[in-house]
């Protein structure tokens, strides 16, 4: 029997959890396998406040006292996490999802404020990158505006946008695949093996 995980799902701009979600899915697919959920509602997200989202990270990103610990941020809370810096949680295991490009974030203003400062130099952040091409909201390809610079393993969904329910991915399998095994590539939102499929970088 393998032990039970605990994850921390974050979600983005505007997002209040609904059941059409793949981030929805995911959380009471991994409940009823008997793990650890931790999916709050971040605070006012239709107005967020960078403070607030990072205090709200160390609330909920508390280690657990056994077994592993996996993160999964989308979008917005994936520059959460990396302007967190020494306030981001220690996790085992990270996957960052579709997040917008700095300059898209800076052009509106409710989450600008994201985007100041955010350092994409920054050696050490251990993660898999995870984006659809097409992205409106990462027009130059999250794998050059993020991966490259930040030495990221990186999947590429074909077709998948912004990753959200609109562009098809409210069940996720191959996302739930992953958090039980980090080989598994995330290239579809099929019920395919994708395990040996690998698309990443170093």
């Amino acid at each position: 029997m393998t032990a039970p995980k605990t994850f921390l799902i974050l979600h983005g701009f505007q997002n209040h959890r609904p059941a059409g979600h793949w981030q929805h899915w995911l959380a009471g697919e991994l409940r009823a396998r008997g793990h650890e959920v931790r999916y709050p509602q971040l605070p006012a997200p239709d107005a967020p406040v960078l403070d607030d989202w990072l205090a709200a990270l160390e609330e909920h990103g508390k280690r657990p006292s056994e077994g592993e610990f996996v993160v999964l941020a989308h979008s917005l809370s994936v520059l959460l996490w990396l302007r967190a810096g020494a306030r981001r949680p220690e996790a085992d295991r990270v996957l960052l999802v579709a997040p917008p490009s700095p300059a898209v974030t800076a052009s509106i203003p409710e989450i600008a404020a994201f985007a100041d400062g955010l350092d994409l130099t920054e050696k050490g952040v251990r993660a898999r990158l995870v984006h659809g091409d097409g992205d409106p909201y990462c027009p130059d390809g999250a794998a050059l505006v993020y991966g490259t610079p930040l030495g990221l393993d990186t999947d590429l969904v074909p077709g998948g946008g912004h990753l959200t329910p609109d562009s098809g991915f409210g069940p996720w399998p191959t996302v739930l695949r992953w958090c039980e095994n980090p080989e598994t590539r995330v290239t579809s939102n099929s019920n395919s093996n994708s395990a040996s499929n690998t698309t990443g970088t170093e």
